[in-house]
């Protein structure tokens, strides 16, 4: 039947098949960057995604349900991605940059994931469940945040540079107060054109 039990056990079975897929890949991309500050990232990462596999087996056996997989495909067209970043950047100033919005992506999508997943728990009332998947939620935002904070500290300015001075790691400058600075303008400021007479044009092609 299509219940919300069901569609909660389904999204369940794909973000597990998702979780134990990372423990398999983030090994691989480890080994394939250089900075070791995203190195330590993804070690970190590693540790947490191994241990979101092992709360998503209590959250099963909470449901009275035994764990099954169902084939995360989101997670393995940014699996496929990450391949092809580590291929086509390696060697570049480019790849941590690169590497690093791969896996935003993947940490995006587990945090769309596990806000459903929570959601749908408490309202099935199965609360035990609700408690382990907002950990994991909130660890989850906690890495994407701490992945943005490498980019804009580190790995986006070391993407302009050649690579032989890409290899040479350097203390954050003060770029990335002067890009915080810039966003929260664009996220705070009200547009400047159009008007309550007069709608903005669309900038669609016909």
């Amino acid at each position: 039947m299509k219940t919300l039990q069901k569609l909660f056990l389904d999204a369940l079975a794909e973000i597990y098949d998702a979780e134990i897929r990372l423990v398999g890949q983030l090994p691989k991309m480890m080994e394939a960057v250089t900075c070791t500050h995203l190195k330590e990232a993804i070690q970190v990462h590693l540790r947490e995604t191994e241990e979101h596999v092992s709360r998503l087996k209590s959250v099963f056996d909470e449901i009275s349900e035994r764990p099954w997989r169902k084939t995360s495909e989101a997670t393995i067209s940014y699996l496929n991605e990450s391949h092809e970043v580590l291929s086509f950047y390696k060697g570049h100033s480019t790849l941590h940059a690169a590497m690093i919005a791969v896996v935003q992506k993947i940490e995006h999508y587990k945090i769309a994931s596990y806000g459903c997943l929570r959601d749908w728990a408490i309202i099935l009332k199965h609360e035990e469940s609700a408690a382990l998947l907002q950990r994991i939620l909130d660890e989850s935002k906690a890495t994407n945040q701490s992945l943005t904070d490498l980019a804009r500290s580190r790995s986006n300015q070391e993407a302009l540079k050649r690579p032989a001075e890409a290899e040479a790691e350097t203390p954050p400058t003060a770029t990335e107060h002067e890009l915080t600075k810039a966003i929260s303008r664009l996220e705070t400021e009200a547009p400047t054109h159009g008007s309550p007479d007069r709608p903005l044009e669309s900038t669609a092609v016909p």
